[in-house]
């Protein structure tokens, strides 16, 4: 199901591959550090941050502090890079029933992980 979730992510947000990876990982796993991130992922930390800066960028993620990144509210967020990758794409924003599912189906592991 991730996997397609991030082709998903990739194919309709126009995510990068790398950039899906850590809005899923963040969405699905909580607030994390870029160092927390490349261990994750085995990737070097500064392709982390530098990838976390660019989905704040995207309307992904806010900055809690300058070492942790957090993912919004994945309906309200994955509708929002939608509308955000529409406006550079030069593309009429309508209601995508992919992207909505993407967020519907990550509703649940975002809630559960921040009501421990």
């Amino acid at each position: 199901m991730i996997s397609e979730i991030e082709n998903n992510l990739v194919n309709e947000l126009k995510l990068s591959p790398i950039q899906s990876k850590i809005f899923l990982l963040i969405t699905i796993h909580g607030k994390m550090t870029p160092q927390k991130i490349s261990e994750n992922l085995k990737i070097e930390e500064s392709l982390a941050k530098q990838t976390c800066t660019e989905l704040i960028g995207l309307g992904a993620f806010i900055d809690i502090s300058e070492s942790e990144f957090e993912a919004m509210h994945p309906r309200f967020t994955v509708v929002n890079m939608y509308r955000r990758m529409c406006e550079r794409e030069n593309i009429e924003f309508k209601r995508n029933k992919l992207v909505d599912s993407i967020g519907v189906l990550l509703e649940k592991p975002y809630d559960d992980v921040r009501t421990k």
